[in-house]
């Protein structure tokens, strides 16, 4: 009898830069901050992820892409949900030093699901 861990689905958006990092990390993990990045910010809705990546990143890095990942709920439930705008604008906020224990639970893959030039 196996049982399966409850997961929730975030999504990133994200440039090519950090996009080829994932790569080399197998599509398991996501890259260390840089210094003058102390959160990472998954968010919890596709769309929010979708603008950010197709409107934001498109116009900075010449793309964007949006991933998606599941991430063991039970260790999710330490981070607040913070509203950044609307309604739907939600986010995680997890510290730089906190990005290693949060990759471990990650479960599966991190997967591209859109892509924007």
């Amino acid at each position: 009898m196996t049982s399966r861990q409850e997961t929730t689905t975030l999504w990133r958006p994200t440039g090519p830069e950090e996009l080829e990092l994932v790569r080399e990390l197998d599509w398991r993990a996501w890259p260390p901050r840089l210094p003058e990045q102390p959160i990472f910010y998954p968010v919890l809705n596709e769309a929010y992820a979708v603008t950010i990546a197709r409107d934001w990143n498109v116009k900075h890095d010449g793309a964007g892409f949006v991933t998606r990942f599941e991430v063991g709920s039970g260790f999710l439930s330490r981070y607040p949900v913070r509203q950044a705008g609307g309604r739907t604008i939600l986010e995680l906020w997890v510290p730089a030093e906190e990005l290693d224990e949060f990759n471990a639970h990650i479960v599966g893959r991190i997967q591209v699901v859109h892509e924007f030039r």
